[in-house]
């Protein structure tokens, strides 16, 4: 039988002989759906149909709606592989979700041994080879709970966890209610301290700070609150005057013209990660300009590598896949915890799609594979955006390096002790190439990368003269590294006290330049695993 149609129908008017046909269409190249709503209005002899399209309806309660049907399925398999954790996630693609999987792993100090991604279409789904910093399987049950809810976003918790190593660990960037300032400038001796300096004057508590230098260029990020009401620093005269103080020590060694930039920015309801806040200001800062020189090689592809003296060689390599309209993207680099994150923080930033990759190690060395496509649907064509991409990757994998002596700092919290321990370096000679310092209860702990000033090797009697100033416990290792210290920092232990590691020697009698525990440093016992979900990107 047939539906009995109102002849009276109004187009305008909602009545029950409307007929609504909503298609929720996925693109291959889109984690957004469509709507496309189709009125059927017959008129008096039912012969006639309107049929209205409308456009695409942007409504974000829509656009999550997939995600809140099937929210991300996260598998922690610890059986399948004896020497690591798999983790294996399911989930509706959106831009940027797979860098947010790969930020809650390594905020979890987890190293990445190999990861395979597939995210063509509207879902996707990956494979991390874990393990903690120690080479350990992920077994603590408070931990595994920690990575399932962290990875589903729409249940992501702001609770505690601690490593294997006893560092309490949350996402990396400070409370909602500090206020951040942002600077760039050109990197200098001193330039740490004067800018901590100037915060202490004014009455400025500082709760956490991270800083990179690359290529001559400095980038920190300093969150502070007011030290009388112990709050953020709301008042739009206050923040100004900090604003312009800053500003006074950034210009005061700078040329006309140069690029510079300090920021004071407001508590936020959201916070991008600090890392990748990091890397964003560096981007804009153009480190990246003489990162790399790039070239040809005899197939007529993109390569870009950079060879320093006494290191590794890091390689950039763009091809074409013309045939599934993809471009490919190889990066081979020394091996280190966090890469993966560097890399597909650069990528995500630069509106670029990971639909395939395949990411392993060998040796210390690294290797990248990425399947990627513009947002908007193109590909790697032209010569300058191949440049963009290759100077940017470069930077990417270089900007966490550091080749310094490391300092792991921790005593009693106070007002004005970042101040004064930088002050400590740069009295005695020293240079900050990277940092990151930050609050636990009442201690403060932070991890400097320092060398002399004058090139020369750091002596004893100065790393003594340091530990005697700063107080609190102080370890030393003699090479830089990613992970944390053999020996770790016993954050109770307030007397004043030095350590000293020394990183180990490579079989031809020089010092191993890579990471402790770095990911080429594991050989593999079984044949590569491979979820049954996914299909080898090449043949």
């Amino acid at each position: 039988s047939h539906p009995v149609f109102d002849p009276s129908f109004d187009s305008v008017s909602y009545s029950p002989s409307l007929y609504i046909y909503i298609y929720i269409c996925f693109l291959s190249s889109k984690s957004e759906f469509y709507i496309e709503i189709s009125r059927f209005h017959f008129s008096q002899n039912r012969k006639q149909m309107e049929i209205a399209v409308y456009k695409p309806y942007g409504d974000h309660e829509f656009q999550s709606l997939i995600e809140r049907i099937h929210p991300p399925r996260v598998c922690i398999d610890n059986d399948t592989c004896r020497n690591c954790t798999i983790v294996k996630v399911d989930s509706a693609n959106k831009h940027g979700i797979l860098l947010e999987m790969v930020q809650v792993l390594t905020d979890l100090d987890l190293l990445i041994l190999r990861s395979y991604i597939c995210s063509d279409g509207g879902w996707l789904m990956d494979v991390f080879h874990v393990t903690d910093q120690l080479g350990n399987k992920i077994t603590d049950e408070s931990l595994i709970h920690y990575i399932e809810q962290a990875i589903c976003a729409s249940r992501r918790g702001s609770r505690e966890v601690q490593t294997c190593v006893g560092r309490n660990v949350r996402p990396r960037h400070v409370s909602m209610e500090h206020t951040a300032m942002e600077m760039t400038a050109t990197d200098r001796p001193g330039l740490m301290s004067e800018i901590s300096a100037v915060l202490a004057e004014l009455g400025c508590h500082v709760s956490g700070a991270v800083a990179w230098t690359h290529n001559k260029r400095a980038a920190c990020i300093v969150y502070m609150e007011d030290d009388l009401k112990h709050g953020p620093i709301m008042d739009p005269y206050r923040v100004a005057q900090i604003q312009a103080q800053l500003e006074n020590v950034v210009e005061a060694h700078h040329y006309e013209g140069e690029r510079r930039s300090v920021r004071l920015a407001a508590p936020a309801a959201s916070q991008t990660h600090t890392e990748r806040r990091l890397h964003q200001l560096m981007a804009a800062d153009r480190d990246y300009e003489q990162c790399c020189s790039c070239g040809y090689d005899s197939s007529g592809d993109d390569v870009a590598h950079r060879q320093k003296k006494g290191s590794n060689s890091t390689e950039v390599k763009i091809e074409n896949c013309k045939e599934k309209g993809y471009s490919i993207v190889t990066v081979r680099s020394m091996d280190r915890p966090k890469l993966l994150f560097d890399t597909i923080c650069t990528l995500t930033d630069l509106q670029y799609v990971v639909f395939h990759a395949s990411i392993s190690s060998f040796e210390s060395i690294a290797f990248q594979e990425y399947y990627v496509r513009h947002k908007n649907g193109w590909t790697l064509d032209s010569e300058s955006e191949r440049r963009r991409m290759i100077q940017n990757l470069m930077a990417a994998t270089e900007r966490r390096v550091s080749h310094e002596l490391r300092l792991d700092v921790t005593t009693q919290n106070r007002v004005g002790l970042l101040a004064d321990v930088t002050r400590v370096f740069r009295e005695n000679g020293l240079s900050i190439s990277r940092t990151e310092v930050g609050v636990q209860g009442e201690q403060a702990v932070g991890t400097f990368y320092v060398k002399d000033t004058s090139g020369q090797a750091v002596t004893s009697e100065t790393l003594e003269i340091v530990r005697r100033e700063i107080g609190g416990t102080v370890l030393v290792a003699n090479k830089s590294s990613e992970r944390p210290s053999s020996q770790p920092t016993n954050l109770s232990n307030t007397s004043p006290s030095i350590s000293t590691s020394s990183s180990s020697s490579s079989s031809n009698g020089k010092q191993d330049n890579k990471p402790g525990f770095s990911l080429g440093s594991m050989f593999w016992s079984q044949l590569e695993w491979l979820s049954s979900n996914f299909r080898p990107i090449k043949s």
